[in-house]
Order: C-alpha cells, then structure tokens, then sequence
C-alpha cells in the first residue's frame, strides 16, 4: 500500500478520511462526491472566466454525442432487416434500401464533420483556458509574499499548479460532459433493449462493479504518488536544465560536470519510475482480471440472442441492434467508470491550483484602510529588530536598533553573512521583523499600503536582474509606473556609466539583450549588466535610495565613481550603500557595521577609525592591499595610506 501524504501538505484540507469501518462508507462516499462537486464547479468557474461560449459547445455536444449513436443503430437495424426482407423476397423495391444507405452514409458525415469541428473547438478552448489559467498564477504570483519563496511546500504547490492545471480543468469538464452523453445513451439503449427484457442490461451493469473499484482505486494511487514524489520531479527538471542553461554551459564543459548531472538525472529517475511502473503494472494485471469477466458475461449474452434468432424471435437486423444496444452499454459503463475516474484524478490535482491560489498573504498592512505615505524626507527607525527565516530557528538579525534621518547617506559594513541585505529586505517590508519594530516617519511601516511603500524605495540588489528586453526597457524597468522617457533614460545611462558602451551598440539603446529571442540579442558582460542595473535606480524617482553591493564586478575607481555620483545626485534624498570595499563608507554620514546579525559599531569614517575597533580592522586589512609595499604597516587614523584612493577621488574625511 502506498503511505498517505505526510501531514501539514497542502492537500490536506482537501483529502477525506479513509473509512474504518462499514458504517463509515456512506458518509466517506458522500464527503468524496461533495469534494469532488466542489472542485468541479472552481473548474466551471475557471471555464467560465476564460470564454462563456465553451460551455454553451460544450452543452450542445452532450446532447448530440447522446443521442445520435442510437440514432445511427436504429438505421442500421432498418437497413439489416431490409437485406434480409428482400432476401427473402418480401422486399422489391431497392429504392428503399438506397435511401437507408444514403440515409446512414449522411448520419456518418454529419457525425463525422461535427466531432471534426467539436475537436478543433476543444483544443482551441484548451490553449484559451489553459492562457487564462497561467495569467492567474502569474498575477497570484506577483501578490505572494517573499517569504513563501523560501518554502519547498510552495514550490510544491507552484510546481504542481503549472504541471497540471493548465490543461487539466478542459479534459476534466470535457469528461464530465462526455458523462452526461455517455449516461443518455445508455439509457436510450437500455430502453431499446427492454424487447429483451431487463436482465442482460442488468448483468451487463453488474460486471462494470469490479473496473469500477480498480480505477478509481489506482486513480487515487496515481495522485498520492505523483504528489509525493514533486521534489524528485522538481530535481529531474532542475538537472535537466542546468545541462541546456547558457549561463552555465562554461562551466559545465570546463569542470567536466555534464556526466555528473546526467547521472544525478539518471539515479533519480530510476527511484522515481521504479514505483511509477509498479503502480502501471498492477493497474494492467487488475484491468485485465475485471476484462476477462466483462468478456465472459458479454459472450454468453450475444449466444442467447443468437439463439433468439436462430428460433424466429427476432430479425437478423434485431440482432445487430440488441447485441449492437449490449456492447454500447457495457462500453458506456466502461467509459462512465474510466472517465469517472480521470474526472476524480483530475479534480484531485486541481486541489494543486486551488491551493496555490490561497496562499496567504501575510505581508498586508496592519490597520484598515492603511496609512498613506507622503512623498518627499523620511525617517526611519530601527527598534529592537531581530529576524529570522521562516523555517528556522536561528537570528539572522537580533536586537537591531539605529535611525536612519532625513538626507542621511548610510553604508552598511560587514563581512558576507552578517545580515546586511536581510535588514533591506526588513526595511522595504519584503520580511516582517520576529521581533521589534520598524517606523517609517514615527509609525510601524507595517500600518502604510504595501505598494506604496515598495515605491519610495530605488534600489538596486546584489542579484540584480537581467531581463531579455531592450536596453532602454531594461533601464526603464527602473520605474514602469511612469511613462517612459527617452531623455531620462539616457541621463540614467550616462549617470552610471553605461552610456559609452550603450552607444557603441548596434542599436544603441533599442538594442536587445540576451539571445533568447531574436538573433542579434547582445551579450553584455558583467560589468556592463551592473551599469545597467545602477542607471534603474538613477531612473527611479524615490525617496530613498539603496544600493546592495551592485558594483561587485567593478574596478574600485569605477565604483567610487558610481558612489560619488549617487551622492550628487541623490539631493536631500536618504541613501543606503552596502559595499565591501570600504573606500565608499568614508564619504558616509553614517557607517553601522554588522557582525553575526548584530550592529557592533555606528558612527562616521572619523569616530569608526579613532576606536580602533571592527570597522578599523576590516578597513586597514582591506587598504593593505591598495598599497605597494607587502608588509605595508595598518591604516593610521587620519586616513588612508600612499596609493588607496585619496580624499579627491570621492573619499575625504567626515
């Protein structure tokens, strides 16, 4: 037996209980069609949404897909009965015959022509709905919070909605529909076959009992596997694209890594399909078992009307309908049991989308309605914050408490590890605090619009993005609200350095980036891409301004340029700078340095330098390697030594 899914998954709240005794089965079955009924009508719903008319095909389609296979049965009864009345010479006029053969070969187009149609209208309502379905994640996507992204149940709940639900929701209301044709036929049928009387239709309907429990028993196999197993799906497209991944082809060719992550892929899709086809083989050995059955019963009924026919009780052409009546039945209840079971599955995995869509969102203002924010200086203020990831136990950040005033130009110090982008990402509300508060101008930044707030803030981050757009949209990006600006977008350009070799491009500033789409794509090298990410936050028209180490690839002369250029620029704005090259903290109004998630030391170049402390230690260390002699003695106080860029390169003295 397969384990049921670990407790706390995100199908939890969907999944009924198995029954422990008989007298639960009832009440199991009902709570299984309720949750199943549910599922179904968020599947009309999602159908709906995306284009009313598929429901109204849909609709029409049952009705005929119903009736007209009885329809085409009783012609093709007449047509026998005919043959064999003029067979028999009780019929002479062939003009009769004709006109049933013209008759059934126009009910075979027709049919024909409108499943052809049927077809084509479902496979275009598939991409309509399956569109649909993706601009919902991806607009549920940009409202969920960061924090969920540090989750693997996310992933799990992200990973399957965009497997399965964009093609799911068609093929289950299509099945559902086929249902309802499938049911209308069966009775035409049984009613066709009442000449006969009630119990071939009866045992017919008994046999379909043990397919029944084998599908949708392994039906509710396959689900509980293929959910369990996400991470192994997750890590077999992980390692598959990290082999076509252009940004690591290098690398991978030169450290010889391909057949690693080929055997990896190979490993975990052995574990992966081992259960995968076990569950395949018993479903067939089943399958077979509850065929062989249905075979048997379905062949001892067809002798008895034979012998019906072989006594006189019917006609030749009876025989082809009720044996024709049988066959449709028990292929009907083999479709009601298949397609039951594929609608039961499919709703299952819709429980993926329907999870991800409630994810919740926590990262909302406080009170309602929310503070608004007013434009212009701000002050900020750290009291008591400490942090840690959701999922963990350990402070990143403990008891963090500093003001950040209006106009002040902040550097954040601190080896790797330390915590200075997570006290960005606190500070921007991309996280909330585990403890403490933030104010932004006197109140909790918990109580203003989150919108609002993320627009006050131009920030460029250490993982900056590269976007496969124009360079001008690329620069743009930097502030998509407002309408975009030529002019301003070269002054961004020429304020970060970026505008030399934007225009020795091939087309300046409407050329595209990156070759994934078109041909002439450029690649721009590291150092290029960070120009282009600093002129974003020069295009941005924000409050404060943040800079998360983005000139990391950059010479230090080019990066204290950036820097003394953003401090031109930046007017009365507040700026915060993390850098690990400290030359850029000795312009800073303020300098708070970070070790092991708690603030160590505050105060400018000057005060930082004469305490002799953590800020001078890692600045003397780092200025050694500026100057020319290799036993170069510490860093003194008053500044930096012979060959470390001097007060006139943007580094004096506060």
């Amino acid at each position: 037996m397969m384990p049921p899914p670990p407790s706390g998954t995100i199908n939890d709240q969907y999944r009924t209980a198995k029954p422990k005794s008989i007298r639960e089965v009832p009440a199991y079955i009902k709570n299984v069609v309720g949750e199943t009924a549910d599922r179904m009508f968020y599947i009309l719903k999602l159908v709906w949404e995306a284009n009313k008319s598929i429901l109204f095909v849909m609709s029409f389609m049952t009705l005929f897909n119903g009736v007209m296979p009885v329809v085409g049965s009783l012609i093709g009864k007449e047509i026998l009965n005919d043959l064999a009345r003029a067979y028999n010479g009780e019929l002479t006029d062939f003009k009769i015959i004709t006109t049933l053969l013209i008759l059934n070969f126009a009910y075979l187009l027709f049919t024909a022509v409108v499943a052809r149609i049927y077809a084509t209208v479902n496979r275009i309502s598939g991409e309509i709905v399956a569109n649909h379905i993706k601009v919902k994640l991806m607009t549920k996507a940009k409202e969920v919070d960061l924090a969920s992204y540090d989750s693997p149940d996310y992933y799990s709940k992200l990973e399957n909605a965009n497997r399965e639900a964009a093609r799911r929701p068609v093929e289950v209301l299509s099945a559902a529909f086929s249902i309802i044709s499938t049911v209308i036929s069966i009775i035409s049928y049984i009613i066709v076959i009442a000449a006969i009387g009630a119990v071939p239709a009866l045992l017919i309907i008994a046999v379909a009992i043990p397919s029944t429990v084998v599908n949708f028993h392994f039906r509710k196999k396959n689900f509980n596997y293929l959910f369990l197993r996400s991470k192994s799906r997750r890590q077999l497209n992980y390692y598959s694209d990290v082999m076509v991944n252009k940004d690591l082809v290098k690398e991978i060719r030169m450290l010889g890594l391909a057949d690693t992550f080929i055997g990896k892929y190979n490993t975990v899709f052995a574990d992966y399909f081992k259960g995968l086809r076990r569950l395949m083989v018993q479903e067939c050995g089943w399958t077979i078992a509850a065929t062989l059955l249905s075979t048997v019963v379905n062949c001892v009924l067809f002798v008895k009307i034979a012998q019906g026919v072989f006594n006189g009780a019917y006609e030749v052409g009876n025989y082809a309908l009720y044996t024709g009546a049988l066959t449709s039945i028990a292929n009907g209840i083999s479709t009601l049991i298949t397609t039951t079971a594929s609608i039961y599955e499919g709703t299952l995995f819709i429980n993926n989308m329907i999870a991800f869509m409630k994810e919740e969102k926590k990262i909302v203002p406080s009170i309602d309605p929310p503070r608004q924010i007013v434009r212009g200086k701000h002050t900020v203020e750290f009291r008591g914050v400490s942090f840690c990831y959701p999922g963990t136990k350990k402070n990143v950040l403990e008891n963090i408490s500093f003001t950040i005033e209006p106009s002040d130009s902040i550097v954040l110090v601190g080896l790797n590890g330390a915590g200075k982008t997570t006290l960005i990402k606190l500070l921007m509300r991309l996280y909330d605090p585990t403890d403490g508060v933030i104010l932004l101008d006197g109140h909790d930044i918990k109580e203003y619009d989150v919108q609002q707030l993320y627009n006050i803030f131009g920030i460029v981050f250490q993982d900056y993005g590269k976007y496969a757009v124009t360079v001008k949209e690329n620069i743009a990006f930097g502030e998509v609200m407002k309408d975009l600006n030529q002019t301003e977008v070269e002054t961004a350009a020429g304020h970060s350095n970026a505008a030399a070799f934007i225009e020795a491009l091939p087309k300046k500033y409407e050329t595209p980036l990156m070759r994934y789409f078109e041909d002439d794509g450029k690649e721009l090298s590291i150092g290029q891409w960070q120009k282009i990410a600093i002129a974003r936050a020069f295009y941005s028209d924000s409050d404060i301004l943040i800079l998360d180490e983005p000139t990391a690839s950059l010479d230090p002369l080019a990066e204290q340029e950036i820097f003394n250029q953003f401090e031109a620029l930046r007017t009365d704005k507040s700026s915060i700078f993390v850098s690990h090259r400290l030359s850029s903290a000795t312009t800073a109004s303020k300098i708070v340095v970070l070790k092991d998630g708690k603030i160590v030391e505050i105060g400018n170049h000057r005060e930082l330098m004469e305490k002799h402390g953590e800020y001078y230690i890692l600045f003397s260390t780092q200025a050694k390697r500026y100057t020319t002699p290799a036993d170069a003695p510490d860093v003194p106080p008053e500044g930096p030594p012979a060959g470390f860029p001097p007060p006139s390169a943007g580094m004096h003295t506060p």
